[in-house]
């Protein structure tokens, strides 16, 4: 079959599978999984292979860069202890807890001979990267605390770089390479570091372009050179194509759209890079089912299943040693969450990709391969699927209550309605449209702006945890202003170092309380009032 033959039919297959999982309310990586494991268990086709490079010079760079896009860098950086603990030290301790229990139960059970150390850390190196695109939709449709959503994306973000990374490592120590504890650590320091590098110069170059120029089309392909550029230059150097992307990704996302973007290209950049996530999502998702053998699989079941519990069992201890860390921190997880986290660590395509890419005289590369697909098949089909249950048992999403959809669409459309009417009146003022047709269409507005702030009040007095958040919000707005105003003054030298480091220690202190608050708005009667819930 030709290629493009053959990827007319993956989209297709994809398509169909979106309607029926939208009209059944089943979530959508799931049934592309299980969709993709029937048809290829009945040869319905012949697919394209997921190959290194396949996912590493068309998929991943584009996911990549479109999860960075949307992070808010103000809020990674506010959890960054908690994301760089999972992502990096925890990554590497959950690689080292899953080959050390692996082996010891491969050893007491007798299923499988010489499987040593050395082959089980590299099984570990391979799947100890988390995938959460399963499970961040479903977070969203269930109104999961933003916070919890954040620690599972910036986890990913940078734990895929990590992985790879230290899968390279293990892999050249397994082949003959000589191995020491302090070049391990050199080579993973100056490999995810110069990606960090070199995601920020390409990051920092196109977003520079991007302030100097207003078009929307060749903004969007800037932020397309910017995504695989990152990758591709890192690549070719050996240094983390992951972690630059990533890099590149929030620095176009929190610099370039907000300084150098207009409202409208802000609009046409995001729909792009929703659609093209969505495209290549469908894609690898499909591909990994297709890419399993059923039968094979069936036939190391034992070690699948022994290899599932330990890397579920080894990320369990990660998350809550990590959360027990935090507790003394302004970053503590609440143990509800840790249980979330642990049940959250779906593994996908990456894990595939490195295990297929093992030389083919590799011991136990066939068990490791069968290990690895079985591996990820279960944990995102039956974590996705039990996802939504565990939420609501932890009773993490009973904040959203049945008024919080009515609330936010109010609150979008009078958003909407106030930027219309700020501009209609630059445009009045800068006479671009006539004075009666901007009378017109403003007096318009405005009954709209009656019509829904009167639905807002009324949706308030249906629930108080509405008015408290938007409180906590302006507060919070109105102390960024106020930081913003005294670092002018510093720097006009309206007043000196020691105010302007008196009063930023103030204004510190009242954002970190106001932070707390923002993160324990009290709940309605009959929802939970706890931090687990903020």
């Amino acid at each position: 079959m030709h290629f493009e033959l053959a990827f007319v039919l993956v989209f297709a297959v994809a398509t169909a599978v979106a309607i029926a999982a939208r009209y059944f309310k089943f979530p959508y990586t799931v049934a592309l999984v299980v969709a993709g494991v029937l048809l290829g268990a009945f040869k319905a086709f012949e697919p394209p292979h997921l190959t290194k490079d396949l996912l590493f010079a068309i998929i991943l760079p584009g996911l990549l860069f479109e999860a960075a896009f949307h992070v808010e860098f103000r809020k990674f950086w506010k959890n960054k202890l908690a994301i760089h603990a999972m992502a990096i030290p925890g990554l590497v301790a959950a690689a080292g807890l899953t080959a050390f229990f692996l082996t010891r139960v491969v050893e007491g059970l007798h299923f499988v001979q010489g499987f040593g150390m050395l082959s089980a850390l590299v099984f570990a190196s391979v799947i100890v990267s988390t995938d959460p695109i399963a499970v961040v939709a479903l977070f969203k449709s269930l109104g999961a605390p933003k916070r919890l959503l954040l620690l599972v994306e910036g986890e990913s973000l940078l734990n895929d770089g990590a992985a790879v990374v230290l899968f390279t490592l293990i892999v050249a120590t397994a082949t003959g390479s000589q191995f020491t504890v302090g070049s391990a650590l050199f080579n993973f320091i100056k490999v995810f570091g110069m990606g960090v590098l070199v995601g920020s110069a390409v990051g920092y170059a196109v977003s520079q372009v991007i302030k100097r120029v207003d078009d929307a089309m060749v903004e969007i392909t800037l932020t397309v050179i910017a995504a695989y550029g990152s990758f591709v230059v890192a690549e070719h150097f050996h240094y983390s194509g992951v972690i630059a992307t990533v890099v590149a990704g929030m620095l176009c996302g929190n610099w370039a759209s907000h300084q150098g973007m207009s409202p409208a290209t802000r609009i046409a950049v995001a729909s792009f890079w929703e659609y093209l996530a969505f495209a290549l999502n469908s894609v690898v998702f499909l591909l990994i089912g297709l890419e399993v053998n059923l039968g094979s699989l069936l036939a190391s079941w034992k070690p699948i299943l022994v290899a599932y519990v330990v890397v579920l069992v080894a990320r369990a201890l990660v998350v809550y040693g990590v959360s027990a860390l935090l507790r003394f921190t302004s970053e503590r997880i609440p143990w509800a969450w840790s249980a979330v986290l642990t049940w959250s660590g779906l593994r996908g395509a990456i894990s595939m990709v490195l295990v297929l890419g093992l030389p083919s005289d590799f011991a136990h590369r066939e068990l490791l391969v069968n290990m690895t697909f079985g591996v990820v098949v279960l944990s995102i089909v039956f974590q996705g699927l039990t996802m939504a249950p565990l939420l609501r048992k932890l009773r993490i999403t009973g904040l959203r209550d049945e008024f919080q959809e009515q609330y936010e669409l109010a609150r979008g459309r009078l958003g909407t309605i106030h930027a219309a009417l700020a501009a209609l009146e630059g445009m009045r003022r800068s006479r671009e449209i006539p004075g009666d047709v901007a009378a017109r269409l403003e007096k318009d507005y405005q009954e709209k702006e009656s019509i829904a702030e009167k639905e807002l009040a009324a949706l308030k007095q249906q629930s108080t945890r509405f008015h408290e958040e938007e409180h906590q919000e302006a507060i919070r707005r109105v102390l960024m202003v106020e930081k913003a105003s005294l670092l002018k003054a510093y720097q006009s030298a309206t007043i000196g170092k020691e105010a302007f480091e008196r009063l930023t220690a103030e204004l510190d202190d009242r954002i970190a309380a106001a932070d707390a608050a923002e993160s324990h708005v009290p709940a309605d009667e009959g929802a939970p009032a706890s931090a687990e819930s903020a």
